[in-house]
């Protein structure tokens, strides 16, 4: 068994580089299915997901080769199958992405209905109603599987979705690429991984505008040429390491970042007293000056604080003396982690979607593990915080979406290894 091993009570300083986004590049490696010549792909995170997307694309068809540790070159024209069912299919939670990329490309798609971190209901109605909308019949099969065809082409239609979905906007921005006609996808997400995925389909050669707002405009095409792309900076391990610096009451510098991306999550921990100094494409998080001050946070879609921040932020708030209140608005069941932190010594209930910490208390080290990605990245930043030794088990979920986080937070002091445990052993895994 594999665990993170930490002994924290020490501040953070230094700097960390982040890496390319997670949530982008997990959508845009799906995406060159659509594409009619080889792409290279590059600043793509090193994590267990990008190695399972590209292993699901070879599994098709597609000459899939590393170049580097951060770049893929992808051939696609001999991916001659519209199914993926297999169990790798079933190991994440993105490969519904297939969907939208088959049905683009094949006018068919057959793909196993998607797992990943278990935090509530994933549901892809509104994917299906906008594939269905452009002429496609769907269907279950075996509770398993989706299967979705088109008799003739896919044709452009305008889409209104029921909520603001970040998975149902990048599948039907994917499938209506290649239709024919005009797509209009309105109340679209607007996350900063959405623009990432119009803007590399658009250097291949597609009409998308509007990537950002909530209309989105998809005139199809019937060509998309080979292309060089760099994948954006991946926002949400830029805000767990902000985090991080600031539970531990550290100084960091986050280079390899947009800003912009971060507004809420800066906003933030200025509220709480944390100094930010923003740069053009870095960021000063200094936590060492002052005390903090508690504050409420309520997730929302972007341009709102971001749910895949919200664990770690509990996990620096139950630091922070008095009453902190988190609002969950985007995940019914994304509070499972809570019990974790308890083993802390945590104060926190959960009534619904409200989490009310009582922070300040002491802590202390404790044998937790990690229900979820974000969730892992929560019990990292408590480890941290707290004097003593703490081990986290359920690593592979943490390395599903961050690149080197033990390399990079000893790089920033913090006292951290690898180790696997065989009974009463223990070895330290190296890189």
């Amino acid at each position: 068994m594999e665990k993170f091993v930490v002994t924290g009570g020490k501040p953070l300083f230094g700097e960390v580089n982040i890496s390319g986004a997670k949530n982008a590049a997990v959508a845009i490696i799906p995406a060159v299915i659509l594409c009619d010549e080889p792409c290279q792909i590059e600043n793509i995170p090193n994590i267990s997901d990008v190695a399972l997307i590209s292993r699901i694309l070879q599994q098709m068809g597609a000459n899939v080769r590393r170049i580097n540790k951060s770049s893929l070159y992808i051939d696609p024209t001999h991916i001659k199958i519209y199914n993926a069912v297999t169990d790798l299919v079933r190991g994440m939670r993105a490969s519904y992405y297939l969907l939208g990329a088959l049905l683009g490309r094949f006018g068919k798609a057959k793909v196993a209905l998607p797992g990943g971190c278990n935090f509530g209901v994933r549901p892809i109605d509104q994917h299906l109603k906008g594939f269905e909308a452009m002429g496609a019949a769907t269907r279950l099969v075996d509770g398993a599987i989706i299967e979705a065809e088109c008799e003739t082409e896919l044709q452009g239609t305008h889409i209104y979705l029921d909520v603001v979905s970040v998975g149902a906007t990048m599948n039907i921005m994917l499938a209506a690429s290649k239709a024919k006609g005009l797509t209009i996808i309105e109340n679209a997400a607007k996350e900063p991984h959405i623009v990432d995925l119009a803007n590399f389909l658009n250097s291949m050669g597609a009409d998308i505008r509007g990537a950002g707002t909530d209309v989105i405009k998809i005139r199809g095409v019937g060509y998309l040429h080979g292309v060089t792309y760099s994948i954006i900076p991946d926002q949400i391990e830029a805000g767990t390491y902000m985090c991080a610096a600031a539970a531990t009451r550290g100084c960091i510098t986050v280079k390899n970042i947009t800003p912009k991306h971060l507004e809420s999550i800066t906003a933030k921990l200025r509220e709480m007293g944390v100094k930010i100094t923003e740069y053009d494409e870095a960021i000063k998080v200094d936590a060492s000056l002052n005390p903090l001050k508690r504050c409420n946070i309520k997730t929302m879609p972007h341009p709102g604080f971001p749910t895949d921040c919200q664990p770690q932020f509990a996990a620096l708030l139950m630091s922070i003396p008095g009453t902190s209140i988190v609002n969950e608005n985007v995940w019914d069941n994304r509070y499972q982690y809570v019990s974790e932190l308890i083993r802390m010594g945590a104060h926190i209930s959960v009534e619904g979607r409200l989490a009310i910490i009582e922070g300040g208390t002491p802590l202390t080290a404790a044998p937790v593990k990690a229900t979820d990605l974000r969730a892992g990245a929560a019990m990292i930043i408590a480890a941290l915080e707290i004097k003593g030794t703490t081990e986290i088990s359920s690593i592979q979920y943490i390395e599903r979406g961050y690149e080197d986080v033990v390399e990079k937070l000893k790089s920033l002091g913090a006292d951290i290894k690898k180790v696997y445990f065989t009974g009463d052993n223990e070895e330290e895994l190296r890189a």
